[in-house]
């Protein structure tokens, strides 16, 4: 059975101070009003680390936690301590709410920003350098899976796991029994690829999934120009579902015919002091997924 559900990063939550930020409890009965039962942790930090807190605001509003994303630079040697600060704090987190999945994402590096959408200028790491960025990974997901959560990759643009080969490499350095992939439809076509394409040829290792939709005409212009990727947030990359280019049918159709069993959680990244409105998206995207068969 699929379930769907939706993330803070739909409110523009992407930093847990950002003084930008809605307030928590806000963004958890927006959530609920428009028709989603499941949320996702958003950065630790954002919502309260106090499982009692916490707790009595999901019951409050129907919502299981479905999972937290550590979203910190793996690429880095010299941030580890926070990579392994925001990994801990996760699970600690998720466990604590019964939530299943444990998600990596490689932040943005400057050596990548400018490149994101151009695979073929993007700067690659050396052999040494590769060797311990995957053996960083590694370690957050023999801790995450020590805490009896499922862990995906999720390729991010910006970051040293952006473009396909790149996420293709990393799977096969790591066993799939300790990896699996969050797939992220968005941040695939942000990157030049067919979302579909790559879930026929990994669906088996897909555990979870994001759903972002990609207005093409933004991400050209944005490409072109070489648009950061808050920017490009800003001037809507990230279109309501349904409104870009990626054939969400198409995605139905490979869930159910691999009987895919579990979340699917609706990312639509904004801008936290945008014009738009996050719960009016949320509700819509809630539609569109509705209307064909989610």
């Amino acid at each position: 059975m699929i379930h769907i559900g939706n993330a803070p990063c739909s409110w523009g939550v992407e930093f847990a101070n950002d003084p930008r930020n809605p307030p928590w409890r806000r963004v958890l009965s927006d959530c609920a009003a428009a028709g989603y039962t499941g949320i996702e942790l958003g950065p630790v930090g954002f919502m309260p680390e106090d499982p009692i807190e916490l707790g009595e605001a999901l019951a409050e509003n129907g919502m299981t936690l479905i999972g937290g994303v550590v979203f910190r630079p793996f690429h880095d040697p010299d941030a580890w301590d926070d990579v392994w600060d925001g990994a801990q704090r996760t699970c600690k987190a998720l466990v604590a709410h019964g939530a299943r999945h444990l998600v990596l994402i490689d932040s943005i590096s400057p050596r990548r920003a400018p490149t994101a959408g151009r695979a073929a200028e993007a700067e690659q790491m050396g052999a040494d350098e590769w060797a311990a960025f995957v053996g960083r990974i590694r370690t957050v997901a023999e801790l995450g899976a020590d805490h009896g959560l499922v862990v995906g990759i999720h390729a991010h643009a910006a970051g040293f796991i952006d473009f396909e080969p790149e996420l293709e490499r990393l799977l096969n350095d790591v066993d799939d029994d300790l990896l699996k992939i969050c797939f992220d439809t968005g941040h695939h076509s942000y990157a030049g690829y067919d979302p579909v394409a790559f879930m026929k040829r990994h669906m088996g290792r897909i555990s979870y999934m994001h759903f972002k939709d990609i207005d093409p005409v933004v991400k050209a212009r944005c490409v072109e120009n070489r648009t950061g990727f808050y920017d490009a947030c800003g001037q809507g990359i990230f279109c309501n579902l349904g409104k870009g280019d990626v054939d969400f049918a198409a995605v139905r159709h490979l869930l159910l015919e691999s009987g895919f069993n579990g979340w699917c959680t609706v990312e639509q990244d904004c801008d936290p002091a945008g014009t738009t409105s996050p719960v009016a998206d949320a509700r819509a995207n809630r539609d569109y997924l509705a209307s064909i068969g989610f």
